[in-house]
């Protein structure tokens, strides 16, 4: 009786300091699981029992029945994951932004192979945009197309066929009001975010992720929305809550998380510029006074020809 007083009191020890990192819907489950456990059961050895005896997809509810069949399904790690993008690329990648490469083909692996995942071209058209504006500035301009050649191949993605989507969602999107890609993201019309809704709307498992964020930024940009955080924050709200039906929390941090690094970023290649543009001033000055040197001793030498030429004419008269 006292162990199983002491095991209630630690767990609910816990669940209180996990209060400062998660929702209360995540600590009611954790209550939940507790209880089901066995700490709050009258026979402890029971819950021992149901855990020895867990089989692996033999639940009984619709997220066990769909994706069952994966069941034992070899997936790589990440660290092999990278291990791989490091070996496909050939070349090491620049100091600046290896902690950043590490995390994309990080995130992006985990995102493929999770069982929920599902490609379209709005998750399509956020890696690009993702891609272009954090490999803007690069210094080898030569090795940013092997990088995200050899992200996508490390995480089993299709390169071409990305781009593809990518690039024919955002031809749609041109000329495009927000108000027509909010009915499209309701599943109106024949458009290519249509089907994507209506795929949405119908699966109760499904993934958001990062890419999927951005994408809807990329659409805002193109209808006309103010490229900052607190005018895309309403419309990501609107998007993903009233015509997605999903929540909207994530993909307003992530647009707050975008416009952080895209600001960061552009201070970065505004203060380049900077650089650059002195860089050039001091170079051409540098120039000009080798030019000045250079004429005053032409000059220089010019008359020194003409007095050797006078003394030789004097010498011979």
């Amino acid at each position: 009786m006292n162990f199983k007083c002491t095991s209630l009191i630690a767990a609910l020890a816990i669940s209180s300091t996990c209060a400062f990192t998660t929702s209360s819907n995540s600590r009611a489950f954790y209550r939940n699981n507790v209880i089901l456990s066995g700490l709050a059961d009258d026979d402890i050895e029971s819950a021992i029992k149901r855990a020895a005896e867990y089989t692996p997809g033999a639940a009984q509810t619709s997220f066990a029945e769909r994706f069952r069949h994966l069941k034992g399904t070899e997936v790589k790690t990440v660290g092999e994951a990278f291990a791989e993008f490091t070996k496909i690329l050939g070349t090491p990648i620049n100091a600046l932004y290896k902690n950043m490469m590490t995390d994309i083909v990080g995130t992006t692996h985990l995102t493929v192979v999770n069982a929920r995942f599902v490609r379209d071209p709005v998750w399509s058209l956020g890696m690009i945009t993702a891609l272009d504006l954090l490999l803007k500035n690069y210094p080898e301009k030569e090795t940013t197309g092997r990088i995200i050649s050899a992200l996508f191949e490390c995480c089993g993605l299709d390169e071409q066929a990305v781009r593809s989507e990518a690039a024919a969602l955002k031809e749609w999107a041109v000329g495009k009001s927000r108000e027509e890609i909010a009915a499209a993201l309701r599943g109106e019309g024949d458009g290519p975010i249509a089907p994507i809704a209506k795929a949405a709307k119908g699966d109760e498992f499904w993934m958001y992720s990062r890419f999927f964020g951005i994408g809807l930024i990329s659409l805002m940009e193109d209808c006309g929305v103010e490229m900052n955080a607190d005018d895309v924050y309403p419309v990501m709200e609107d998007w993903m809550t009233n015509c997605l039906g999903k929540s909207h929390f994530t993909a307003c941090s992530d647009s707050d998380t975008y416009f952080k690094i895209k600001g960061k970023l552009d201070m970065m290649e505004t203060m380049m510029k900077e650089i650059e543009i002195r860089e050039k001033k001091r170079m051409a000055q540098r120039l000009e006074e080798k030019a000045e040197a250079a004429l005053r001793k032409a000059e220089r030498d010019a008359e020194m020809a003409k007095e050797i030429e006078k003394e030789a004419a004097g010498k011979e008269s």
